[in-house]
């Protein structure tokens, strides 16, 4: 895997998760207690044995770029491995990324830096597992110029995605962007496959084709000619008519029944995904010693939970069917179905329930808060109640169409926000 450069695309805003992206950029939005959500992809590489790996960053990159340095600066760069985040640098014009192809192109310069056979383009904004190095095989075998990750989907569902058609042999005859009429599978006239954002392609091919699209972008008359944004709206579909490119059928490193790829691209996305990993037997395996994900792990002494000597009166500190990092003090209350980030507080008689509590969180006394999703930094005053009306969440909250309320990072509550009786 050392003839392999892989290039992790991370500066997408995630607009739908706002606010939850007002101060950072997607990837590097927290889940599953102690992680963001581009280690999922960076532990992938590190298991598969890349060893060279930029992140592309854009979008409010400060949060995202500081954490990569924290808890990913781990490879030698003495004998070529890095894990490094790469800003855009207006090396050939004045534009930011304006598509993931064009981020790749923009970046050329570290291909002819690293000289690498092939390059490997991922989304830094997925939760799954996978080993590269069987795509990286599958596509010897096949002596492809570019391989895409593909996963099996249910034909319904599919025109929300990228949606690839292919022949008996997978070899990929169609690539359509949310088709109205997804193309089934051969096999199974009821599955789809689409586009899991994951290409594989020969590095002398693929720069080639970069270089091409921008020439003729250039030479183009048409203003909204935008042959070199994206890959699956621009590269891909143009690829097929002259290069031999297939679709690799997604091998899960997950060991469940069935195969988990999340985009958690909406707040309800988000927070379910979250919910899952309470479960008493979540779909996605975190405890598997032979697939580790890695992350920054702050200096938190262990969690805490106090008083359980007063039950009668209910002053009992608790936490039920619950994910606690680090840090966190239970104390004298109630957590239930929820996520409690490192380093959060939530004090006597509170309760919390089916929720998600990231860093440094202060849950004030009496409080009851149920389907909420509180960013870091946030104090919520004593006897405050959130997701029980929803009419007065949504005049200081973002609350979705389900009901479940979002608080963004570092805002400020008054005492007198939705007093409990």
């Amino acid at each position: 895997m050392q003839n392999i450069l892989a290039m992790v695309l991370a500066g997408g805003k995630g607009e739908r998760l706002y606010p939850l992206t007002l101060h950072r950029a997607k990837p590097a939005v927290p889940f599953g207690g102690k992680y963001r959500i581009i280690d999922f992809t960076l532990s992938n590489c590190l298991n598969s044995g890349l060893r060279k790996i930029a992140v592309l960053i854009q979008y409010k990159s400060h949060s995202l770029d500081r954490h990569i340095r924290r808890g990913w600066n781990i490879l030698n760069q003495e004998v070529g491995e890095f894990i490094a985040s790469i800003p855009p640098q207006q090396r050939i014009g004045e534009d930011w990324y304006k598509g993931t192809a064009d981020a790749v192109y923009q970046n050329l310069f570290l291909m002819d830096n690293e000289q690498p056979d092939f390059l490997l383009v991922l989304a830094g904004d997925h939760i799954y597992k996978m080993n590269y190095a069987e795509m990286y095989d599958f596509m010897i075998t096949k002596q492809a110029d570019v391989v895409v990750g593909a996963i099996e989907f249910p034909l319904a569902e599919a025109s929300r995605f990228g949606v690839i058609g292919v022949d008996d042999e997978c070899r990929i005859v169609r690539f359509d962007e949310k088709p109205k009429h997804p193309m089934p599978l051969p096999s199974d006239p009821a599955q789809a496959f689409v586009s899991m954002g994951i290409y594989l392609f020969r590095a002398e091919v693929i720069r080639k084709q970069l270089t091409d699209s921008r020439i003729s972008t250039l030479l183009s008359t048409d203003t909204k000619h935008e042959s070199l944004h994206d890959f699956g709206k621009n590269i891909i579909p143009r690829m097929i008519q002259n290069s031999r490119v297939f679709a690799f059928k997604f091998h899960d490193e997950n060991k469940k029944a069935v195969k988990y790829w999340r985009d958690i691209g909406t707040l309800d996305a988000y927070w379910e995904a979250n919910m899952d990993l309470v479960a008493v037997d979540p779909l996605f395996n975190m405890y598997d010693q032979m697939w580790p994900i890695r992350t920054y792990q702050g200096q938190f002494p262990p969690a805490k939970f106090v008083f359980a000597d007063d039950y009668e009166g209910g002053r009992m500190g608790i936490a039920l069917d619950s994910i606690v990092c680090g840090g966190c003090i239970v104390s004298g209350a109630r957590v239930q179905n929820s996520v409690l980030s490192p380093n959060v507080l939530v004090q006597d008689h509170a309760e919390v329930r089916e929720s998600v509590v990231m860093e440094n969180v202060v849950i004030g006394e009496h409080c009851r808060i149920r389907r909420a999703i509180i960013d870091k930094d946030v104090n919520i005053p004593p006897k405050t109640e959130i997701g029980y009306d929803l009419g007065a969440d949504r005049s200081r909250f973002t609350v979705t169409d389900s009901g479940l309320v979002a608080i963004s990072k570092g805002m400020k509550l008054h005492a007198s926000l939705h007093p409990s009786g």
